[in-house]
């Protein structure tokens, strides 16, 4: 019922401007005037929504795409710290260098990378028991407020 009432306002809208161009062109044809450009109602509301969409988009992606970095750098972490731990099940020490967990498998050809294209700061402590797992941040230096952490101390 809703639909059939708002298409007969579409309507009613529709007739009231054309009437309305209508006289205005008779006026501008009696008075030597030039046409002035005539929105339709139904048109304009349209174009209002879709700025409003736009700007909405817009707004949304900046505010939910902001910590997209460090969320993909995070997870990214924890993909290295699954791998570390396996190594170290499997030696009993983690390796010395972050690099070495790549081996040869393609899948983890990029795992030394952050987000941002920086290589993870990694560093064995404790002759093998413990390691240090930071990410630089969006900035890439090292020791700033945008490092990402992921240290592991086990007993």
């Amino acid at each position: 019922m809703g639909e059939i009432i708002a298409e007969l306002l579409l309507i009613w809208e529709d007739l009231k401007f054309w009437k309305k161009k209508k006289a205005r062109r008779k006026f501008e044809e009696e008075n030597n005037l030039p046409k002035k450009l005539m929105i339709r109602t139904s048109t304009l509301v349209l174009l209002i929504a879709i700025g409003f969409i736009i700007v909405a988009r817009i707004l949304f992606g900046i505010f939910y795409f902001a910590d997209k970095g460090a969320d993909d750098t995070t997870e990214k972490i924890a993909k290295i710290t699954a791998i570390l731990n396996e190594e170290k099940t499997d030696l009993g020490i983690y390796p010395e260098e972050l690099k070495t967990i790549i081996r040869n498998n393609p899948l983890r050809q990029n795992i030394t990378l952050d987000y941002w294209k920086n290589e993870f700061h990694y560093k064995q402590l404790d002759n093998g028991l413990n390691y240090v797992l930071k990410s630089k941040g969006s900035d890439g230096i090292l020791g700033t407020d945008d490092d990402i952490s992921g240290t592991k101390n086990l007993p």
